[in-house]
């Protein structure tokens, strides 16, 4: 099993070869009030946080990642490393009602 401190950076590396989305992940990139591009995924990919991990997960050891988009609104994306590519799971604009201040730990309700 990978620990959480390796599965970003193979998450990196897998998305350097190449990203493919899930089609859930691009209803979820284009909805109107997301509007989320790839190039700020890459970007979230490459410069965000490692936030959550699900090492048992029956896709993989998928992770969540949380960075900045455009205009520095955060993104958060579920995506698992894979030998030749990174799946991207989802992506989603977080809910400040559902994280904390800089949306890294979610908050209990």
């Amino acid at each position: 099993m990978k620990k959480a401190s390796d599965i970003i950076n193979l998450a990196r590396m897998a998305g350097r070869k190449k990203r493919l989305y899930s089609s859930h992940s691009l209803q979820q990139l284009i909805k109107p009030d997301r509007m989320i591009t790839t190039g700020e995924i890459r970007s979230v990919i490459e410069h965000g946080e490692l936030i959550e991990d699900y090492p048992g997960d029956k896709r993989g050891h998928p992770c969540l990642i949380s960075g900045k988009g455009n205009a520095g609104r955060f993104i958060h994306v579920v995506c698992s490393p894979k030998d030749e590519y990174l799946a991207i799971i989802t992506a989603y604009i977080p809910d400040g009602e559902e994280w904390d201040k800089n949306f890294r730990l979610r908050v209990k309700k």
